[in-house]
């Protein structure tokens, strides 16, 4: 692939497994965990558990594509890279917008869940801790990678603290019912796969480990390794943490919740355990918001130095190594959706245009040559068929709200492209 990362512009190689490990891990514990199991128990009640396995079977193919492609480009920009390179630049575009735009609106959605957690008071102290929690977690990304990494350990260690105590206190709490776990006939198979599309939002941050593939030591190595770990031990929390609010709250009222692990708490007589949940879940935002504005800016970086992106956003800092231009870019936009749009239920516009980028990774991985490939082809086959089927059972406003945004991405990159002059090194 040709190499646009000479000199100064290149990030630097800092990240080992472990890194990389708690990089995946901050960017999938996040608030969604928190949050998720709410509206997938409206869809498909006690079958939100079927929806769970079904999204972590999705997820692991899109795991391994990403991964097995990161090897191979151990540069910054996931798959707006892999698509341009395995097929062709227009898919890599598709990716790549789809990804930045999704992922941007859910910078804000992180940071309004933090404030809303955080400071449970009037709207515009809310507003104004949100976007304190955007700058403060930009200026922190700009200071370098290391300093990123270093925070999202303890936001996770704490997060996985606060769940945890959650889970023991609901176990030992002697008010849970087993059955809570009983099946309702009134859950179809259309129900149980939008859970599962609902449910794809939080394991969506795996990702941000190849993404970052240009800070990675020994790629080749490392992200193979590290993102598989990674979703594994993300899956078991949240197969752990999904049963036990089951048979402490059971489906109905989880559905009704707007803080599903809080109500299960309750109901399980140990809501003494409020504030825990209110205290992880605000710094599990703040990890989720950490690592997305960290994925987010590597994605602008790699696609301002196709050109499909301003060009003053591929800058990396000469001393911090950091794209810093496209980080202070998305702390502004995040900012400012943050004080005048509320998107708190963003989850299916962010699952669409999440879903359409592994789509296109996995579409990307089925075409490497055996010499490249470390899993069988046909969990490709199997990624690509979940992640469009997932898509069609999103609600019809997300879908039609993503299928927009994709047309303005796509019209605008076909004017620009047309009003610029042919050049011979500059492929279109």
């Amino acid at each position: 692939m040709p190499d646009r990362t000479q000199g100064g512009d290149r990030l630097a190689r800092r990240l080992g497994t472990g890194d990389a490990v708690v990089i995946g891990l901050g960017s999938m514990i996040g608030a969604g965990v928190f949050a998720a199991f709410g509206p997938a128990a409206r869809a498909a009640g006690t079958g939100l558990l079927i929806g769970l396995v079904i999204a972590a079977v999705i997820a692991y193919c899109n795991a391994v594509a990403s991964a097995q492609l990161a090897a191979v480009y151990p540069t910054s920009g996931g798959t707006y890279i892999y698509g341009r390179e395995r097929l062709g630049h227009w898919w890599g575009f598709a990716a790549g917008w789809g990804f930045v735009v999704g992922k941007t609106a859910s910078c804000a959605a992180m940071a309004l869940t933090f404030a809303t957690y955080a400071v449970p008071g009037p709207w515009w102290a809310q507003r104004a801790v949100a976007v304190a929690g955007v700058l403060g977690l930009a200026a922190l990304n700009y200071r370098g990678v290391s300093k990123t990494v270093a925070l999202t350990r303890v936001l996770v260690a704490t997060s996985l603290t606060a769940l945890a105590i959650v889970v023991a206190g609901i176990a030992f709490g002697g008010q849970v019912s087993a059955s809570n776990l009983h099946w309702s006939g009134n859950v179809g198979v259309y129900g149980v796969l939008q859970a599962a599309g609902l449910l794809f939002f939080a394991f969506a941050g795996f990702a941000r480990i190849a993404t970052m593939g240009e800070e990675v030591r020994e790629p080749q190595r490392t992200i193979p390794r590290a993102i598989p770990r990674a979703l594994g031990i993300t899956v078991v929390v949240y197969l752990i943490v999904g049963v036990a609010a089951l048979l402490a709250a059971g489906p109905d009222l989880l559905a009704a919740a707007t803080a599903p692990l809080a109500t299960a708490a309750q109901e399980a007589g140990v809501g003494a355990l409020a504030p825990v949940v209110r205290i992880g879940a605000a710094l599990a935002a703040l990890g989720a918001l950490l690592s997305l504005i960290a994925g987010v800016g590597r994605t602008s970086l790699a696609m301002a130095r196709h050109r499909d992106l301003p060009g003053w956003l591929s800058a990396v800092h000469p001393r911090h190594q950091v794209p810093h231009h496209a980080e202070i870019a998305l702390a502004v936009v995040v900012s400012a959706l943050v004080v005048t749009v509320d998107l708190r239920s963003v989850i299916g516009f962010s699952s669409f245009g999440v879903l359409v980028y592994y789509a296109i990774a996995n579409t990307a991985a089925f075409t490497q040559p055996a010499s490249d490939r470390r899993w069988p082809r046909w969990l490709n086959l199997l990624g690509v068929a979940g992640c469009l089927t997932l898509v069609a059972t999103l609600p019809w406003q997300s879908v039609l709200t993503g299928l927009a945004m994709f047309a303005i991405g796509l019209t605008g990159r076909a004017i620009t492209r047309t009003r610029r002059a042919p050049r011979a090194d500059q492929p279109t």
